[in-house]
């Protein structure tokens, strides 16, 4: 069975990405979501402009350091596991989570293994949009199976930064 590994992300600005866009992008922001389901199309349309503009700003080692760590984590985690990892971001970088999915179905993917390197329960991404994403595509695409590897064992975690802290004592 084709398996492929889809590595979700939070994900960041670029660092020279215009201070007066991101400003705007942010603010846009925070009115659409405090709207309470209120439609502004024009507010909606400007905002998904600057959307797509960070998401698909040029990245670089120096532009955006958790773009650079994520993939060399990506690089990693395909030699640790001998799948192939797919890259993706909730916010502020392409390609996101159903795009990323698609890609590997695309590609042949009978099976899809998600995982977040966000460990811990009550966060809107791991526990809301990634689920939403993966049901999104997987109503598309029945034969294949999607398997979000999440949440975490609270004591898995412990003993993973414990180890971590020997390094440091």
């Amino acid at each position: 069975m084709k398996t492929f590994l889809v590595l979700a992300m939070h994900g960041s600005p670029p660092n020279d990405f215009p201070k007066n866009e991101l400003a705007e992008y942010f603010g846009l922001k925070s009115r659409l979501e405090m709207g309470g389901g209120m439609k502004n199309p024009a507010l909606e349309e400007r905002y998904n402009q600057l959307n797509e503009k960070i998401c698909s700003w040029p990245r670089t080692a120096e532009n955006d350091p958790f773009w650079a760590g994520s993939q060399k984590l990506t690089f990693d985690l395909q030699r640790a596991t001998g799948l192939e990892v797919l890259l993706v971001f909730n916010d502020f970088c392409s390609p996101n989570l159903e795009e990323g999915m698609e890609k590997g179905i695309s590609s042949g993917a009978e099976k899809l293994i998600v995982i977040t390197t966000m460990m811990t329960k009550g966060g809107e991404h791991s526990e809301v949009e990634i689920p939403a994403a993966i049901q999104k595509v997987q109503s598309h695409h029945p034969q294949v199976k999607i398997v979000f590897a999440w949440p975490f064992e609270p004591k898995e975690v412990a003993s993973f930064l414990a180890q971590q802290i020997q390094r440091f004592l």
